[in-house]
């Protein structure tokens, strides 16, 4: 069997047949969630697969791999349907890319899968008891002017009223890995990462940590529909799950679908093979990985309005399957 490597920032060779067909897939930091299910996907693919390695380079961010997807430069990468749209309407992060949206059209979706429960955490002595409290406190919401930290400040402006970009709290600049640091480190007051629950950056945590997670105290109203929008849906972080985690009643928060996508060259045979492999294999690691087990093709196949294709091989197994 061939085992996935995981390198931050670097490409290592899977140990394939000779004449194995390469993908190169590019994901966040090898600690987050989306990458931890992509290199799973990556993994059980080349596992089961004698003509078909997916290699890995883990770091970086996915709005600028995916432009090296519509490139061509690279196989595969995360993507997000309000990622996407942006990529295709030349808008955020993408307006002073001239060739955003024509490269989007050559960005097509293997599978969507959760994003993650928004966990904003604190410390278990924390004052901050909800979102509402967070005037004055630093916090992490995700890279600035990433997909995590647009979604997480709006949702924070839209159930609390409070505005990082006006200054009601500070959003520390800061990537992934330094962000989660500066929690461990204590030199912030709330961490907020995407998590499929138990996820290992939290039980890294909890090793040594007691920690909360916090909602708002209200998140119901029209604002918080309007930051919710198309792709975002309420959801909850159960209690019990860590070690270390002291909450006592749920908490309410909200997930989102992030996806797997690949350049819309790659052949219908090769990506209806890739998608094939890993739902009829992903069980396989539910032991190993309970989060897996919330993963379900009929979420992986559609999602209504979220515009980007469906790349023709992951259509064509989709449909076998009665999800299209």
């Amino acid at each position: 069997m061939r085992k996935l490597l995981i390198a931050s920032a670097a490409v290592l060779a899977t140990t394939g047949a000779a004449h194995a067909e390469t993908l190169k897939m590019a994901t966040l930091p090898a600690n987050l969630m989306p990458a931890i299910v992509m290199a799973t996907f990556a993994n059980i693919v080349s596992s089961n697969l004698d003509d078909i390695d997916i290699e890995v380079a883990a770091g970086g961010a996915a709005t600028a791999h995916m432009m090296e997807v519509g490139r061509g430069n690279i196989e595969m990468s995360m993507s997000a349907p309000t990622v996407w749209a942006l990529m295709k309407g030349g808008k955020a992060m993408y307006a002073n890319q001239e060739e955003a949206p024509a490269l989007a059209d050559n960005v097509q979706l293997v599978m969507w899968y959760p994003y993650g429960q928004y966990s904003f955490t604190v410390r278990a002595d924390s004052d901050i008891q909800t979102l509402d409290d967070l005037e004055g406190a630093s916090v992490f919401l995700g890279p600035t002017g990433g997909g995590a930290w647009n979604a997480a400040y709006a949702y924070v402006k839209g159930t609390t009223g409070l505005d990082a970009k006006e200054g009601d709290f500070e959003a520390i600049d800061a990537n992934w890995v330094t962000g989660y640091q500066a929690f461990l480190d204590g030199a912030v007051d709330m961490y907020v990462g995407g998590c499929i629950h138990p996820c290992g950056a939290f039980l890294q945590i909890t090793e040594t940590e007691e920690i909360r997670f916090v909602g708002p105290a209200d998140d119901t109203g029209e604002s918080v529909d309007k930051a919710l929008g198309k792709y975002r849906y309420r959801d909850t972080i159960p209690t019990g799950l860590y070690s270390g985690q002291m909450n006592e009643e749920p908490v309410a928060t909200f997930n989102t679908a992030v996806g797997i996508v690949v350049n819309a060259d790659v052949p219908e045979e090769t990506v209806y093979q890739i998608t094939k492999t890993f739902w009829e294999n992903v069980d396989s690691v539910t032991s190993t990985a309970p989060w897996a087990a919330s993963l379900d093709p009929a979420f992986g196949g559609t999602l209504q309005g979220s515009g980007i294709s469906l790349h023709p091989g992951a259509m064509k197994y989709y449909k076998e399957i009665g999800v299209q």
